[in-house]
C-alpha cells in the first residue's frame, strides 16, 4: 500500500534525481518497459527539432569549436561520429595485455562460442571493466567522456562494456530495446578499435540516419507480452522481423566500419547496427564496446523490464556508477 504522503510526494522525489517534464511514480511501475512511461519531449538536446539551429548558435557564440560543432551536426543527421586516432596505441596495448592476463590468471573466464570449424578465438566477455582496472581506465577515458558529455548535454554515467577477440556476427539491432532511458535518447555507445580491422573479420556495420528515420521499437510496440523475455519465450524473432520490415521499406543501406587501431565510433541509442559475417575466421577483430547513460535519466532494460544496475540503491536513490576497482 502507498501512504497519502508518498502518493502526494512522488513528483518531488522524482524531480530530485531525474529530469523530465512529466514526473513518473517509479515505485508503482512494477515492470519497466517503454509502454509504462509517458511520451516525453525533454530528451537529449541533439534530438530536439531545433538541434541544428542550436548547434549553429553555440558555434557563433564561441560555446562550441568548429570541430565540436561538426561532430554534433554529424550526430544529429547521421546518428554517429567517428573520432579517428582518439586513443593512444600504447594505452590500447596495455588494455589488451591486461585483459589477456586476466584470462590466463583465471580472474575472468571467456566462453568459446565457435563460429565454425577451426575458429581460433573465444567469444566476447560482458563487463570486463568490473574485474580489470585497465579496461575501466579506457571506459572512463577523459577524451571519450568529453565527447559523450557534449553529445548528451549532461554528465556521462559509464555503464556497460563488452570486449572480444573476434566479430560478433550479431544481427541488426538498436541498443534502445536492450538499454533504455526515460526520457528516450540518453544512451550513447562507442566501439573502440583495439587493432586495425580487416574487412573479412566480420566488421561492425551500421545504418546511417536510421536513428531518425525509424521509430523506437520497444517491447510494447512490438506486442511482446510482459515477462516474455524472462520466461525465455522467443522475442528476438519478433523484433528482428519488424526491424527488417522497416529497413526494407525505407530502403536503408548499411555502411561498414573499417577503423585503424585507436579509432572510436560513437553512435546514437536508436542507430541500427550489427556485426557482419566473418568471411575469414583466421582474422581477429579486437574491440571494446562501451555503453554510456546520462545523468538524471531513468535507466532500464526494456526487454527484461528491470531497472539497470545504476539504480541498485533503490528507485529513488541517486544514480550511481560502478565502484572503483
Amino acid at each position: 500500500m502507498f501512504g497519502i504522503f508518498k502518493r502526494r510526494s512522488y513528483p518531488a522525489q522524482f524531480s530530485r534525481y531525474y529530469t523530465a517534464e512529466i514526473p513518473v511514480d517509479l515505485d508503482r511501475i512494477g515492470e519497466f518497459r517503454g509502454d509504462a512511461f509517458p511520451n516525453c519531449a525533454s530528451g537529449c538536446w541533439l534530438d530536439q527539432p531545433n538541434a541544428l539551429q542550436e548547434i549553429a548558435g553555440r558555434e557563433t557564440r564561441g560555446e562550441l569549436s568548429g570541430e565540436d560543432a561538426h561532430m554534433c551536426r554529424q550526430f544529429v543527421v547521421e546518428g554517429y561520429y567517428i573520432a579517428k586516432g582518439l586513443i593512444d596505441g600504447a594505452l590500447i596495448d596495455s588494455v589488451w595485455s591486461a585483459y589477456e592476463e586476466a584470462i590466463r590468471s583465471g580472474v575472468i573466464s571467456v566462453q568459446q562460442e565457435s563460429h565454425g570449424e577451426g575458429d581460433p578465438y573465444p567469444g566476447r566477455r560482458l563487463d570486463p571493466h568490473l574485474e580489470v582496472a585497465r579496461i575501466r581506465d579506457l571506459q572512463w577515458h577523459p577524451s571519450i567522456l568529453r565527447i559523450t558529455d557534449l553529445l548528451f548535454g549532461r554528465k556521462t554515467l559509464p555503464f556497460q562494456t563488452i570486449i572480444g577477440h573476434k566479430g560478433s556476427a550479431q544481427p541488426a539491432h538498436s541498443d534502445a530495446i536492450h538499454m533504455t532511458t526515460y526520457p528516450l535518447g540518453f544512451l550513447i555507445a562507442n566501439w573502440i578499435a583495439l587493432e586495425d580491422i580487416h574487412p573479412d573479420s566480420g566488421p561492425l556495420f551500421y545504418y546511417p540516419k536510421s536513428h531518425r528515420v525509424l521509430p523506437y521499437l520497444l517491447s510494447g510496440d512490438l506486442g511482446i507480452p510482459r515477462k516474455a523475455f524472462k520466461k525465455g519465450e522467443p522475442v528476438y524473432p519478433i523484433y528482428e522481423a519488424t526491424l527488417k520490415t522497416y529497413i526494407d521499406a525505407y530502403g536503408l543501406k548499411p555502411e561498414t566500419f573499417l577503423p585503424q587501431k585507436g579509432d572510436v565510433l560513437f553512435w546514437h541509442a536508436n542507430l541500427v547496427h550489427g556485426g557482419d559475417r566473418r568471411r575469414d575466421l583466421s582474422h581477429s577483430r579486437k574491440a571494446l564496446v562501451c555503453h554510456y547513460f546520462a545523468e538524471r535519466a531513468v535507466t532500464y532494460h526494456d526487454l527484461s523490464g528491470n531497472l539497470s544496475r545504476l539504480h541498485r540503491n533503490g528507485v529513488y536513490s541517486p544514480v550511481v556508477t560502478d565502484p572503483p576497482l
